[in-house]
């Protein structure tokens, strides 16, 4: 597996583009992220590649809607 690396404008556009590889996954595996996810770490779902980029894309996004919403909360 290749890794790449995406650099984004702001926290907001990362946001945003891995909001739109979630739905993809979602779309495709016909389940939640957060359901997914749940499974996931449970080790109810195997180990593919997919399901793994799954994950680590759930967990980025919680992360940056974190940042987000904190940033949000300051600037009013």
């Amino acid at each position: 597996m290749r890794k790449v690396r995406t650099e984004y404008g702001s926290r907001l556009d990362a946001l945003v583009a891995v909001s739109k590889r979630l739905s993809v996954y979602e779309e495709r595996n016909k389940m939640e992220s957060e359901e997914f996810f749940d499974r996931f770490a449970k080790g109810q779902a195997e180990d593919s590649e997919e399901f793994v980029e799954w994950a680590n894309d759930y967990q980025h996004y919680l992360s940056l809607r974190q940042e987000v919403e904190a940033k949000i909360r300051h600037a009013g």
